[in-house]
């Protein structure tokens, strides 16, 4: 998929960790040890996942999660990381949806115990679509599955997204509000406007993604559906799924109030990214699975909401995706595991596809 390494995911000592959430836990639960701490392979580029097993006569669950931010003098992915934010998330969607969210046990906003603030979770149990190597690529499970196993799969996940936008009442999700002016779509994208900014503050910007960000503003719908409580990670990899079926639904750091497409630009996109990436190996990848068609077809069933102004929600998704991968890369430079190219837009992995969206052919 590339030639480069896979970035590092984190700069701590995994038995370092595990001897503080051992520290720590018994000061949650008196009496009780975390057994087992590790430290996942699959550990994401964002927010660190710590698993460990509560030993203790009467736990409140037997396997846990710990989301712990990024240490923040590593060249972080984002430039913060509100733990609280995303654990009152967890407890909303929780509490006024049909979601399987991980039930949340602790919040730790201090950053004594692990070096920065954490929250604990259940550990539901199940498989993941991986993205390294990419489910889209053979030998993965979701490849090996039968057509209508991936049906199924991505019948559930649709309409996990048309209950979460249905169920969540917005004005319980103010908190999530993002700042500045203008509507909610207005606010998203000049977050991640200042997003770029940051990344790029000091280096070399991209010319591509400045391109994007102008056709956005060509593309910007006349008028912006109504805002609903967007999960904004909103991808099968970020789904735990027994068989073909989700329980439990992972990583709301990105959630927000939006127009409902943003999700689904973002659920499209992302496939599309790991489909197009294998298609690229010489592999066939799964061109039949989330295309949009039938992705926005589905939800207009499920929501009697017809998606709109789909071109610019997939760019937008494939925008916001290309500042994440020119951080990563950046990142990368930083620990000296890649060379910076003299052309910064090479550091996006799609940047054809990309381009393509800015020129108005991807979709042809």
């Amino acid at each position: 998929m590339a030639t480069a390494p896979r970035p590092r995911t984190s700069t701590r000592d995994p038995r370092e960790l595990a001897r503080r959430v051992t520290a720590w836990l018994g000061t949650r639960l008196p009496g009780a040890e975390a057994v087992g701490v590790t430290v996942p392979a699959s550990n994401g580029m964002s927010s660190e996942t710590l698993l460990f097993d509560i030993e203790h006569p009467e736990p409140p669950v037997l396997s846990c999660a710990l989301r712990l931010a990024a240490d923040p003098a590593a060249y972080t992915v984002f430039p913060e990381y509100d733990m609280a934010r995303q654990y009152r998330t967890l407890r909303l969607v929780a509490d006024r949806t049909d979601l399987p969210v991980p039930r949340v046990l602790w919040l730790e906003e201090d950053p004594e115990p692990l070096g920065a603030p954490f929250f604990v979770m259940e550990r539901v149990a199940g498989r993941v679509p991986p993205d390294v190597m990419p489910y889209t690529y053979e030998g993965s499970w979701l490849q090996m599955a039968s057509d209508a196993e991936r049906a199924h799969l991505e019948a559930a996940t649709v309409g996990l997204l048309a209950r979460l936008h249905d169920q969540v009442p917005l004005k319980e999700a103010e908190f999530l509000t993002l700042p500045g002016k203008g509507d909610a779509l207005r606010r998203h994208v000049t977050a991640q406007r200042a997003y770029y900014s940051w990344v790029v503050d000091g280096l070399a910007r991209s010319p591509l993604i400045e391109a994007a960000f102008d056709r956005l503003e060509q593309l910007w719908p006349h008028k912006p559906g109504a805002p609903v409580l967007n999960w904004g990670d909103a991808r099968i990899g970020n789904v735990v799924y027994d068989g073909f079926d989700p329980v439990a639904v992972l990583d709301w750091e990105m959630a927000a109030p939006a127009p409902r497409e943003v999700d689904l630009g973002w659920t499209v996109y992302l496939h599309r990214f790991f489909h197009d990436l294998t298609v690229a190996s010489g592999q066939r990848g799964l061109p039949d699975f989330l295309r949009r068609d039938r992705v926005e077809a589905r939800y207009a069933r499920l929501t009697g909401h017809t998606p709109r102004d789909m071109d610019f929600y997939t760019l937008y998704a494939a925008l916001r995706h290309a500042i994440v991968m020119l951080r990563i890369a950046y990142r990368q430079a930083y620990f000296g595991e890649v060379a910076l190219p003299a052309d910064p837009d090479a550091l996006i992995l799609h940047h054809d596809s990309l381009r393509a969206m800015v020129q108005g052919s991807y979709w042809e």
